[in-house]
């Protein structure tokens, strides 16, 4: 192909950059979860990548962390609930 032929929306033209482009998904990973092998196609990848994709100055951003929170640490409560009225009640 001569060089006038190339096609200039070509993203593999130019150097051996193996990096994925930046709107492919998994770029919010932290890199020690990146290192343990997560990506964002396994559950616990995806929610970290959404979880690290969100900028705490929005306030959209900030309430959806929130519910994230309390959407995750309810069942934890509940459960120490249970267990402290069981070990209260002696049924345990």
């Amino acid at each position: 192909m001569e060089p006038d032929e190339l096609d200039e929306f070509d993203e593999d033209r130019g150097g051996d950059d193996d990096t994925p482009p930046w709107w492919f998904s998994g770029q919010n990973l932290p890199p020690d979860a990146q290192h343990m092998g997560l990506t964002s196609h396994v559950p616990d990848g995806a929610l970290l990548d959404f979880a690290g994709a969100l900028d705490g100055t929005k306030l959209k951003h900030r309430i959806t962390a929130w519910v994230l929170l309390v959407v995750f640490g309810l069942p934890v409560f509940f459960y120490i609930l249970r267990l402290v009225l069981a070990v209260n009640d002696g049924t345990l």
